[in-house]
């Protein structure tokens, strides 16, 4: 397919201008007009560039891109240039998108993981600045907060650090924002919800919300966002199915 097609599906598909994000979402790096062979990855890193060129894909599809609002301005130097350079010296497309991929409600982050823990009921959850990031919605089988720490380490194949409240109540009710959302706990249990899920969790985020009752799970931001990265591959190999398309883990404890 073309370039351009894949880029208006998912522009189409993932609707980016929807949220003010920290970074572009789209097409980052401009590589060769035809693909063939696609990547898909969590992160655009080092790693995830050389894997593409050893594969010889066309096209490298991540949720954490190059460019970041907090980086501010990078030269092509260092690190950062071995990052870039595979994907340029190869003529290989870098299409990253964040935000818009955190809340879709069919391929997200955070409805990948409903789905994983047998939520229904869904809605959107998490405002930021106008746009949802997450999803709420309700457990099919209410478990206690044990309970569900343990079924998402299976899950997730990962440690969860769990803030237990003294007086905790049986979990029914959950909001999921994956990743790096450690204080939005604090939406959750305005909303009245049981429990909150998120990828990290801060020091005092930790005493706070099981000072406030609430049940709060963090699961690792890598391992709470490789999901969706993973539900958007099947999505594109479903509507075009002339293309290849590989997926890569990577080892991140983080």
């Amino acid at each position: 397919m073309n370039t351009s097609e894949l880029d208006q599906f998912l522009k189409t598909l993932l609707k980016p201008e929807l949220f003010d994000d920290y970074c572009p979402n789209g097409l980052q790096v401009e590589g060769k007009s035809e693909i063939k062979k696609i990547l898909f990855a969590l992160s655009s890193t080092r790693e995830s560039a050389e894997f593409a060129v050893k594969i010889k894909a066309d096209a490298l599809i991540v949720h954490h891109g190059l460019f970041w609002k907090f980086h501010g301005t990078r030269t092509l130097t260092g690190p950062f240039y071995k990052r870039v350079a595979p994907l340029l010296k190869n003529d290989i497309n870098l299409f990253g998108y964040h935000l818009p991929l955190d809340a879709h409600t069919e391929v997200g982050n955070a409805v990948s993981i409903a789905g994983l823990i047998e939520m229904d009921e869904l809605q959107p959850f998490g405002n930021h600045k106008g746009a949802f990031t997450g999803t709420m919605g309700v457990l099919k089988n209410p478990m206690s907060g044990l309970e569900l720490k343990k079924l998402l380490e299976n899950k997730l194949q990962h440690l969860v650090n769990y803030s237990n409240p003294p007086e905790g109540k049986t979990i029914k009710k959950i909001g999921i924002i994956t990743g790096g959302a450690n204080s939005e706990w604090r939406e959750a249990a305005k909303l009245g919800l049981d429990a909150y899920i998120t990828g990290e969790m801060s020091e005092h985020d930790y005493h706070e919300s099981r000072e406030s009752g609430i049940h709060m799970f963090a699961g690792g931001h890598h391992a709470t966002e490789k999901f969706g990265i993973m539900a958007l591959m099947k999505k594109v190999q479903m509507t075009f199915p002339a293309l290849e398309c590989t997926y890569m883990d990577s080892e991140n404890p983080a």
